[in-house]
């Protein structure tokens, strides 16, 4: 069973920054494509942030700008450096294959203050 570990959240200030980092145990984690999801309270999980094995990233409109997706295949990391955070920022983040495959860990929860 693949196993995904989320780590980097915690509590910043409007306009703060934060790096997330996702090691997942998947042996074939440098041919895949991974993404950061999130979900904040009420709300649908929603894709963030992707990347295709070869580095190519992609960004949801509302992050655009403010992320950067970035991967390490050596380390079979994936990380989010998240930058001019707002309110709206604030969720559980996790990451996962792009589409969604694994079992979902347990997340990093993110609280951005005004």
């Amino acid at each position: 069973q693949v196993q995904l570990v989320e780590s980097g959240g915690g509590l910043v200030q409007s306009g703060g920054s934060l790096r997330l980092s996702c090691v997942a145990s998947t042996s074939i984690f440098s041919f895949i494509s991974m993404a950061w999801y999130r979900q904040a309270p009420d709300k649908q999980r929603e894709l963030v942030a992707s990347i295709i094995s070869g580095g190519s990233t992609n960004y949801a409109d509302s992050v655009k700008g403010r992320f950067t997706i970035s991967r390490d295949n050596a380390k079979k990391a994936v990380y989010l450096q998240m930058s001019s955070l707002k309110p709206e920022d604030t969720a559980v983040y996790y990451c996962n294959k792009v589409p969604a495959y694994y079992n979902w860990g347990q997340g990093t929860q993110v609280t951005v203050s005004s």
